[in-house]
């Protein structure tokens, strides 16, 4: 079992990166919930098919590996990189529920993840781009 990021993020993505952008640029504001200060671990989607190659061709059944590049980006920085990348402000919420709705959860998760077994045992290494540098270069915007 390969248990990934929150943030599995690259071009064509269609995950929580994307539905962030798409939310602040109806509100016209990015966002997060008190100091931002909870963390996404990120992984970018080319890395993530290294991993499965891997644990397809070495791993032994029944292990969990995490595919995890970065070990927690707080939410505060995401939320920064997708201001700058709509050119809005960017600001912490109070009535979160009414910014976020359904994914105000998904926003207030503090989910620090290490991938060092993994990378250990696998010899994984991620080599594309961080979470961050990726928002601003990878088409989301």
């Amino acid at each position: 079992m390969v248990r990934l990021s929150p943030s599995v993020h690259g071009a064509g993505d269609h995950g929580f990166v994307p539905l962030l952008v798409n939310i602040a640029r109806e509100k016209g504001f990015a966002a997060y919930v008190g100091e931002g200060a909870n963390v996404w671990p990120g992984v970018h989607r080319l890395d993530t098919g290294a991993l499965y190659r891997l644990v397809l061709e070495h791993a032994a059944g029944g292990l969990r590996w995490h595919g995890v590049a970065e070990e927690g980006v707080p939410f505060r920085d995401i939320t920064t990189a997708i201001g700058q990348g709509l050119n809005i402000p960017v600001r912490s919420v109070s009535g979160a529920e009414a910014y976020f709705t359904w994914f105000l959860r998904f926003a207030s998760m503090d989910v620090p993840t290490s991938s060092a077994a993994t990378c250990k045992l696998l010899g994984w290494q991620p080599k594309n781009p961080g979470l961050l540098a990726d928002i601003s270069t990878a088409g989301y915007f």
